[in-house]
């Protein structure tokens, strides 16, 4: 990413960065919360303090003595069940020393403190066994292994593994179910873990299909499409005292079952970053709620999240209808769309079949708490990111070089991160600053479709199909939404904003998409009594422009929380009112409308299909009769009537005649997103700071409209018919319009999203068009139009 056009940010925002980071760097990385348990512990066992009781290997504390989760919170080990049954003091903790709450032999005084000094391993954890230890997480299973029981002598032999299906041969099709078999045993008679791996490039990378499984022998695998004639499975094993033994099975062939428009398999769509069962899983927004939620409504993370789209992404039935359409068009592209909206399933592995069916009902948690907060910068900066971060990226096999497409990177074990150094949560932090830069809301706000690249001319040509792009950056490859470019490229990114209180709360000045998007408030991050109330409290609402999905989600899920949606929609009602200003003007028999965009992106922005904006003009005569209209919506049919001065505010990718033989499809097709590789129109209004070239080069130019440099406007003319004495003009916004669901509906599997797209959108409303704006204006007599400028039919649609 060459010149300062396509950096996510300039010298001004590292310069605060490093002040934020300065005071952090005198913390620790992880500080945790509730501080008193752990102190207590280790002040009845001081031996414990710098073992594996007290330490990860990366030398930062956790809550695993008493929790599962080794950050704290959620469900208790049998250990930390006894101690939450007492005062939690020291002389409490002590006075369990003779239980053996894990049931494993050992009391928690012989596991601790190694009573004679006869054990090799001590101290062990006094709640977790063989038979508990793969409910643990935020810690990899190898670093607890050796400190479960305690042994004498420390078995050093590791265990026999055969893998027996398939073994070499063998030519499996992509999609199909295999049942992947091997033999497993161990000299002491325990098996603890089993990985399983399979290599498409015979050995030279190996990727995860299970980890920390039971022995069962077998595993349930669906073959992704990746062909290859030098497939190959892995299986390795542990032992309980963290030998470990594997062994590869000969090579075998997969070869591409899928039917598409496109030849494209999973390689098109691999892009950089965190990779599936690279990291621990994702937790629960759930286990947040215990300390962030039920506290305050008005300004508590939990509440207003659940009242987001991001976090009903998953079951966003839009969303859900598009990705039938485009596994369809290409095959395996869904993994594109699951990456963001079910990130959790992505990251555990779920991510094929590219439908989603794989996905467990826990990752339908949408854009969790987890996956923002465990983000950290690929752009590692010395003096700035965390220096942990480093060693990090350092294992990632590619490393995000551009923010887009979900292109995450996930701390890998869990650890947490946030915009402020003096938080003191349940659970291990690291203060980020990358969490107050839109760079982070970037990583899924500008999507990119790898399959194409950008020509020298501007025009987009497919990659070769089963390769993966060479670049990613979101001048380089595809355009399908470019939020944060339209955003990094406006006069909002600048050390002083733009003064828009209405959008900040408590801040005049709006630099960042979380200055807007997650207004300042006042109030506590946290239901502890001591938690600092803060005046920069992000609302964690992540408000958008949709008003009419959040209201039919309930018939989808019954799970959600409907009074949080029904805030959610209202917030979102509130900055359409508030993202433009229409100005008019009469001009002799002319009415001048003036649309300024208000935003720090264009608008409308984001998903451009079926999303629009437009002008409604009405005028009136001296009895407030209806004399002409422009821009008329028809709200039993859905249906917006193209008069011939209508203005709709639209980008209309389509397929571009260079694929149309390619694709079988007519030259100028929409909706096919997937396939999508030109721009019919884009009249899109830019935001403040807009320059051409820069929008040009990241593929967000206008099309089939201009605008000046810097213009954050667009000016329209209406004709005024005779007798008129009142004009009315509306702003509209739509956010799906008719033709884009009905194009789900009759593209999508039959019975499938598409129909319950459809059905839900018929029966509720269809989809609306928001009010944005209503401006009135008094209008003067006209002496004479003449008959080069009488009002007809032709000019303005009149009704009776």
């Amino acid at each position: 990413m060459n010149g300062s056009a396509f950096t996510r940010r300039g010298s001004w925002t590292v310069a605060a960065a490093v002040s934020a980071i300065s005071l952090a760097s005198l913390l620790s990385e992880t500080a945790l919360g509730k501080p008193q348990f752990r102190r207590e512990f280790f002040t009845a066992y001081p031996q414990a303090v710098g073992t594996r009781l007290d330490l990860r290997l990366d030398a930062s504390q956790h809550c695993g003595v008493c929790h599962y989760d080794f950050n704290g919170g959620g469900p208790r080990n049998p250990y930390g069940i006894a101690v939450e049954g007492t005062n939690k003091s020291a002389a409490a903790i002590l006075a369990l020393g003779g239980l053996d709450s894990d049931g494993d032999g050992y009391s928690s005084d012989t596991e601790i403190l190694n009573p004679g000094g006869v054990y090799s391993n001590t101290p062990t954890f006094p709640g977790l066994t063989i038979a508990n230890v793969n409910q643990t997480s935020h810690i990899p299973l190898s670093e607890l292994m050796d400190y479960l029981t305690p042994l004498v002598d420390l078995d050093t032999q590791p265990p026999q593994v055969e893998v027996t299906y398939p073994d070499g041969g063998q030519s499996l099709a992509s999609s199909s179910l295999q049942t992947i078999t091997w033999i497993a045993t161990d000299d002491s008679g325990v098996v603890a873990a089993i990985d399983v791996f399979v290599t498409f490039d015979e050995g030279v990378s190996f990727d995860p299909l299970a980890l920390g499984m039971s022995n069962t022998g077998s595993l349930t695998w669906f073959v992704q499409n990746r062909p290859t004639g030098v497939a190959r499975i892995r299986v390795e094993a542990l032992d309980a005292a963290g030998n470990l033994g594997a062994d590869e099975g000969g090579d075998f062939a997969i070869y591409s079952s899928a039917t598409g428009r496109v030849p494209t398999t999973l390689r098109d769509f691999d892009m950089p970053g965190s990779q599936p069962l690279d990291v621990l899983p994702l937790n629960d927004p759930a286990a947040c709620r215990s300390c962030h939620g039920d506290y305050n409504a008005l300004v508590e993370p939990h509440f207003n999240w659940r009242g987001s789209l991001m976090a009903n992404a998953s079951i966003d039935p839009l969303f859900r209808a598009a990705l039938d359409v485009a596994n369809a068009d290409a095959p395996e592209s869904g993994d594109l769309c699951l990456r963001c909206h079910l990130s959790a399933g992505w990251l555990g592995g779920r991510s094929t079949p590219t439908n989603g069916a794989a996905m467990l009902a826990s990752d339908g948690t949408g854009v969790n708490c987890d996956l923002c907060h465990r983000m950290l910068d690929p752009i590692y900066e010395p003096g700035v990111s965390p220096p942990g971060d480093q060693a990090i990226l350092d294992e990632l096999r590619d490393v995000p070089t551009t923010f887009t497409s979900g292109q995450f990177v996930v701390d890998p074990l869990g650890t947490r991160r946030g915009p402020f150094s003096d938080a003191l949560p349940v659970h291990s932090i690291i203060p980020s600053p990358f969490h107050r830069e839109a760079a982070l809301c970037g990583t899924c706000h500008d999507v990119s479709n790898p399959v194409f690249v950008r020509n020298q001319d501007g025009t987009y040509s497919p990659n070769t199909f089963d390769q993966p792009a060479a670049a990613f950056g979101s001048h380089q490859i595809g355009a399908v939404e470019r939020t944060y470019s339209e955003w990094l490229l406006s006069a909002f990114n600048s050390p002083q904003g733009i003064y828009a209180p209405e959008f900040g709360g408590n801040k005049l000045f709006v630099s960042t998409c979380q200055d807007c998007h997650m207004r300042d408030v006042t109030g506590k991050g946290c239901n502890d009594p001591a938690a600092i109330t803060r005046n920069d409290l992000p609302l964690h609402d992540m408000t958008g422009g949709s008003v009419w999905l959040p209201g039919v989600l309930d018939q989808i899920d019954p799970n959600v929380d409907v009074a949080a949606l029904q805030a959610g929609a209202a917030r979102a009602s509130y900055m359409l009112q508030h993202a433009a200003d229409v100005h008019l003007t009469q001009l002799r028999d002319r009415l001048r409308v003036k649309v300024t965009n208000k935003s720090g992106h264009k608008l409308p922005t984001g998903y451009p299909e079926g999303r629009r904006m437009w002008i409604n003009v009405k005028f009136l005569d001296a009895g407030a009769n209806l004399l002409a209209e422009s821009g008329a919506y028809d709200f039993d049919t859905a249906e917006l009537l193209h008069d011939p001065q209508i203005k709709v505010y639209e980008a209309m990718p389509v397929i571009g005649e260079n694929i149309a033989a390619v694709v079988g499809l007519p030259a100028g097709t929409e909706f096919h997103f997937v396939l999508n590789n030109a721009v019919l129109k884009d009249n899109r209004i830019p935001p403040l700071g807009f320059t051409n070239a820069a929008f040009d080069a990241v593929g967000a130019a206008p099309v089939g409209t201009s605008y000046e440099d810097g213009q954050n406007y667009d000016v329209t003319h209406y004709r005024i018919p005779a007798g008129a004495v009142q004009a009315t003009v509306t702003l509209y916004y739509q956010s799906t319009s008719r033709e884009f669901v009905e194009f789900l509906r009759d593209n999508g599997i039959p019975g499938g999203a598409g129909d319950a797209l459809y059905q839900l959108w018929l029966n509720n409303g269809k989809c609306p068009p928001e009010e944005m704006t209503v401006a009135p204006l008094p209008l003067s007599a006209i002496v004479d139009h003449g008959s080069e400028d009488a009002v007809t039919a032709e000019s303005v649609r009149r009704l009776p």
